[in-house]
């Protein structure tokens, strides 16, 4: 069994970080269109995004905040944190293939509350930054670890655009 454990607002620095890394599949790109209802064709069709300024299917922006939000959710701090703001500067495209390292940083922690602020960072395997910024988070005032909940496997299937004549 894997758990995910967290650091309590006590536990934390300024300064002190976390990050991840992340590979954008065609299927993140396609749950994602799914899920959040974002269909732009910059992102779900192949002909479009040729002929765009990217020339090719990029992912959507908030799929780079989402991936913030697994860090602060399930490592630093981790369970228990409560999102409370975020401002994102998207700064390059994240294209099919491109493995992104998210990294935060607390730059500010608060004394009357368990608030902190931390720097957020997105960056390629050629070490560009692809989206900066700042979150805003209630930290966990007390220790919790708990199981890493497996999620269920999804599968794609296209749909038949064909109509049935019965």
């Amino acid at each position: 069994m894997t758990s995910i454990s967290n650091k309590t607002f006590d536990e934390i620095k300024v300064g002190d970080n976390s990050c991840m890394k992340r590979t954008l599949t065609k299927f993140d790109i396609e749950l994602f269109a799914i899920v959040s209802g974002d269909v732009n064709p910059a992102h779900v069709d192949a002909e479009y995004a040729k002929k765009s300024m990217f020339h090719d299917v990029i992912a959507h922006g908030m799929w780079t905040g989402a991936l913030i939000s697994t860090v602060l959710g399930t490592q630093f701090p981790g369970p228990g944190t409560i999102y409370l703001a975020q401002n994102i500067k998207f700064l390059k495209p994240v294209y099919i293939g491109d493995e992104i390292t998210v990294s935060v940083r607390v730059v500010k922690k608060y004394v009357r509350k368990p608030i902190l602020v931390l720097t957020c960072v997105c960056t390629n395997q050629r070490n560009k930054n692809v989206a900066t910024g700042f979150a805003k988070v209630m930290a966990p005032t007390q220790k919790i670890t708990c199981k890493r909940m497996v999620m269920p496997k999804v599968t794609l299937s296209s749909q038949d655009n064909k109509i049935n004549e019965n």
